[in-house]
């Protein structure tokens, strides 16, 4: 039987832990569950005193994570919806972000969406060819990012380059993504797990609090450049006719038709 939608993590080898996300029908969308699951599985992977590094990928060889199902907004009706939904996703990318110890993103196809907010979540993005990252959602669900989200990208790949993705809804490549800094290496899928092995071997063998005191100085570096809230953003556009039209057509596989209200 084939388990349901889900994210969970175990350990591989003495110093390394697995996390995997799976919902094989979606690409590994993740349902609101799933994040829950993601934040719980950081929490216990931060309790174990033996991890060093955490590696975080996509289950199967086609998705790293085609962003949320979308299928969870159907049942959305106002701004409020959406401001609970955003904190609730936030917890769980805010929890990635801030394990002890250094995550590597390993990035086969899509990282789209929340997928792209993940993998920027991460300390470094290992990825094949063939990976795709961004938020086409000016064309796709009509919503928005948080300024969190905003600020990881823009780190990882350059305010200008995030702002023309996103304003022109397009997905940035592979080789983008590595000539921006975001990806550290592009890797050949047949050599991809040797290289994941390699790569954390390699941080599991430097000294626990030299890397967890790094890891902790970069989320503060990168704290100072989010502001508080976002409340008003998320309310304007979750509870918009255009949202609603956006959810609509994405699941009826049909151009949205927007009105800006």
């Amino acid at each position: 039987m084939t388990p349901g939608p889900h994210v969970r993590w175990e350990r591989d080898g003495t110093h390394t832990a697995r996390l995997t996300i799976s919902h094989s029908r979606l690409r590994n969308a993740l349902t609101l569950a799933m994040y829950d699951e993601l934040e719980k599985a950081c929490d216990e992977i931060d309790a174990d005193d033996t991890v060093r590094v955490t590696v975080v990928r996509g289950a199967g060889e086609t998705a790293f994570a085609a962003g949320t199902d979308i299928r969870e907004f159907a049942a959305f009706t106002s701004g409020a919806d959406g401001i609970a939904y955003e904190h609730r996703v936030g917890r769980a990318v805010d929890r990635l972000a801030a394990l002890r110890m250094p995550a590597i993103a390993v990035v086969r196809g899509p990282a789209v969406g929340a997928g792209t907010i993940l993998a920027a979540s991460c300390d470094i993005v290992l990825a094949t060819p063939d990976a795709t990252f961004g938020a086409p959602i000016g064309r796709t669900l009509g919503n928005c990012l948080a300024p969190a989200a905003l600020a990881r990208l823009y780190a990882g790949f350059g305010r200008s380059r995030v702002l023309h993705a996103l304003y022109t809804a397009q997905l940035i490549t592979a080789a983008q993504a590595h000539e921006a800094g975001f990806v550290s290496e592009i890797t050949p899928p047949e050599a991809l797990e040797d290289r994941v092995t390699e790569l954390s071997s390699q941080i599991a063998r430097c000294a626990p609090l030299t890397l967890a005191a790094l890891k902790e100085a970069d989320r503060r570096a990168l704290a100072a450049m989010v502001p508080a809230h976002a409340d008003d953003l998320y309310a304007m556009c979750y509870g918009s006719r255009d949202f609603a039209e956006g959810v609509t057509a994405f699941l009826t596989k049909r151009t949205p038709v927007w009105e800006g209200r």
